[in-house]
């Protein structure tokens, strides 16, 4: 079990799948939102939640203020798992009820209308860093010029390749074996007092 940390659904207790997942632990959860509601990035945010696993991440942006969350899971069980949670958080937040989807990460971009402004992707171990590209380029149309997009990994991976995808790197966060890296829309580097010049 995990916990929802804070927001109008905090204490809420989550499932987490039995096997195949690799569920953010609670502190990098509440070190990433505290810096990610720093920057203003939660409340009112449209979330997606790739590879969501327990739903954790969307599931905390949602108790946190965010407007909508989308979360994308293939495996059949983790699938059933995050629309516990959902409805858990819902009911104990009085919150919408995120949308979870059953499906791969990259035939669901395929067919997702953005824009998206926060964005968690947290694939799996195996996933290789080919599809793992394949996947940041799908989703680079679906974001809103402002969004944000952390990308998940063990410390040991390939850090992704932000570049090809139209993102840019600007943090990198290590917390044991678990690195996160924070990237925006390139195009939002160039527009005027953009929200990246106060990060």
């Amino acid at each position: 079990m995990t916990r929802i940390i804070a927001g109008s659904a905090r204490g809420a207790r989550l499932e987490v799948p039995g096997s195949g997942t690799r569920p953010t632990s609670d502190r990098v959860r509440e070190s990433l939102f505290g810096s990610l509601e720093t920057l203003d990035a939660v409340h009112g945010a449209r979330v997606l939640d790739l590879y969501a696993g327990s739903g954790a991440l969307g599931l905390e942006a949602l108790s946190r203020g965010a407007a909508s969350a989308d979360l994308v899971e293939r495996g059949r069980q983790a699938a059933a798992v995050v629309r516990r949670n959902a409805a858990v958080v819902a009911k104990a937040g009085g919150l919408p009820t995120a949308r979870v989807h059953e499906s791969t990460v990259h035939a669901f971009l395929g067919r997702a209308v953005g824009p998206y402004d926060l964005v968690f992707t947290d694939p799996p171990y195996d996933l290789d860093d080919d599809a793992m590209t394949a996947d940041l380029v799908a989703l680079a149309p679906l974001l809103s010029a402002d969004a944000v997009v952390i990308v998940e990994r063990a410390r040991r991976s390939t850090p992704p390749d932000l570049d090809t995808a139209g993102l840019r790197l600007f943090r990198e966060k290590t917390y044991g074996d678990t690195t996160l890296w924070w990237s925006e829309p390139m195009a939002s580097v160039d527009q005027p007092a953009t929200e990246s010049q106060s990060r």
